[in-house]
């Protein structure tokens, strides 16, 4: 069920998402990269554009590390675990363990087919490539039709703030598993981020632009305050569509409920569509939370109501056709 909403000063598109339209994904996390890979099903290959956060990219013994665009990128190849949402199915860990055998702590998971990844990302940037150029390269290799897009080639650090200190985001969310109560959180160098020239036409030629069910604070939340970002997207003439990753109170993956409460926010789609408010034209909210339909309504902002557990890949291209639906609704 929906009921149509506007964002201020929206412009849309009369034709936006018909078979031939272009899909903008803004993703992070497993969340984010389940939605993606349901819209590269729904649509014609070569037609779903995914910015990716990179905040929290981080360097571990000389390599470059971007978990997000990994796991988008391994799971638009069809190549992520099926078990964990990240790494590589098959993959094995007889490079941590040769790491811890010379004394160093193997605290980060990185398989030894993963880090192959790792490596060649860090040899291309050595030699001058740009980050959304050697993503490019290494999704094209996997046989990826989507575009895959950095959301800077400059460098962004996400940085946690909490009781006990300030933490790196993978000390924080990987070394000591998110146990920390959050109090607020910065992007060290965003200030001298911008989006790429891939990214600005990418959301330029959208017909929709999908938020996807990552951590508002720590996936999307980088990605929109790049500067330029908020600008390009609220200039689309494409309707903007979330979908909540709180279900039921809860997040079904990651800290994202937590940090929620803990900066203040209401742990509900409510909330979620609260932060977006001004930015998205309409959210797709889960069954169990029909309740909060009116409240995010009254906001001006139109709501959906469906089924967003994606537990197979039948889940995530039916999730992904009904936020495409919504979107075309909205657009009429």
């Amino acid at each position: 069920m929906s009921d149509n909403g506007s964002r201020s000063g929206s412009r849309r598109s009369p034709h936006a998402t018909d078979e031939a339209g272009k899909v903008l994904a803004l993703a992070g996390g497993v969340g984010g990269a389940k939605m993606a890979h349901g819209l590269q099903m729904a649509i014609p290959d070569g037609a779903l554009s995914v910015v990716v956060n990179t905040g929290d990219d981080f360097k571990l013994w000389g390599l470059h590390i971007s978990p997000d665009i990994d796991t988008v990128t391994y799971t638009l190849s069809g190549l992520a675990s099926k078990a964990q949402g990240w790494g590589l199915e098959g993959d094995t860990w007889q490079g941590l363990e040769m790491m811890a055998r010379y004394g160093r702590d193997p605290w980060f998971r990185l398989g030894d087919m993963d880090m192959v990844t790792h490596v060649l990302r860090t040899q291309m940037l050595h030699e001058g490539r740009t980050l959304t150029e050697a993503t490019r390269d290494l999704a094209q290799s996997l046989g990826i039709k989507s575009a895959i897009l950095p959301m800077s080639d400059q460098p962004v650090e996400t940085l946690i703030q909490t009781t006990d200190g300030d933490l790196d985001f993978q000390d924080y969310f990987v070394r000591r598993r998110h146990a920390d109560t959050v109090t607020g959180v910065v992007f060290r160098g965003i200030d001298e981020s911008r989006p790429t020239q891939e990214v600005i036409e990418a959301i330029g030629a959208a017909t929709a632009v999908i938020f996807c069910p990552s951590n508002p604070v720590v996936s999307i939340g980088p990605l929109l305050a790049v500067p330029g970002m908020l600008d390009a997207l609220q200039a689309s003439a494409a309707p903007t569509v979330a979908v909540s990753p709180i279900v039921g109170g809860t997040a079904l993956k990651g800290p994202a409920a937590d940090m929620l409460l803990s900066l203040g926010h209401e742990v509900s789609p409510y909330g979620v569509a609260a932060m977006y408010k001004g930015i998205i034209d309409g959210i797709i909210i889960d069954n169990l939370d029909e309740r909060h339909a009116s409240r995010i309504r009254d906001m001006g902002i139109a709501v959906e109501i469906s089924d967003t557990i994606m537990k197979s890949d039948a889940d995530r291209r039916a999730l992904a056709e009904t936020a495409l639906r919504f979107c075309r609704s909205l657009a009429g």
